[in-house]
């Protein structure tokens, strides 16, 4: 763990979908996920957006990029975690990362089969990949920030963990965890 307090997180957040990818459909998940962490995050970030068509070797892509070249301290991901076939977030996910954090799925499952049944056919995962995290989050932006309130209070401590700079969080809105130090 490093004190990488007074950096700027650089967060990356990248909407899976065909039909935006082309311009067909506006890309919504994506907006909602800045609005969230413009609401919940305290201390600097800044984002680094992409959106790429549902295709395991272009998520992969961007998911490296964000990762390894621009140091996306956080990387979450939007749509594609269903069960259709061209759903493959969490492949290219779980493809390019170095350890597997299945606790954020199960989490973020909990939390929708509350509102909607449907969501057991949701496969949302979250994953390591050096000093980034990569959260897949469902595409509705209701289901997002549901999602996210579910799991934003470890993502400072995890962060803190791979050696990222250091989060706070609004407390007003959303406080994150971590363990009292001694």
């Amino acid at each position: 763990m490093s004190d990488s307090s007074g950096q700027v997180a650089r967060i990356g957040v990248v909407t899976v979908s065909d039909r935006a990818s082309r311009g067909e459909y506006e890309d919504r998940g994506g907006p909602a996920i800045v609005a969230y962490l413009e609401e919940v995050l305290s201390s600097p970030w800044e984002a680094s957006r992409v959106v790429v068509e549902d295709e395991a070797h272009l998520i992969e892509e961007a998911l490296l990029r964000l990762c390894d070249l621009e140091r996306c301290a956080l990387v979450v991901t939007t749509g594609g975690t269903g069960p259709a076939l061209r759903d493959v977030t969490p492949e290219a996910t779980l493809a390019v990362s170095e350890k597997e954090m299945p606790g954020f799925g199960e989490l973020m499952r909990k939390v929708s089969l509350e509102a909607v049944p449907t969501a057991i056919l949701s496969r949302q995962t979250a994953g390591v990949r050096g000093n980034s995290l990569i959260v897949n989050l469902p595409g509705q932006p209701k289901a997002i920030q549901e999602c996210l309130d579910a799991v934003f209070p470890a993502i400072p401590y995890c962060v803190d963990l791979i050696g990222g700079p250091y989060m706070e969080t609004n407390e007003e809105r959303l406080k994150a965890f971590r363990p009292k130090k001694k």
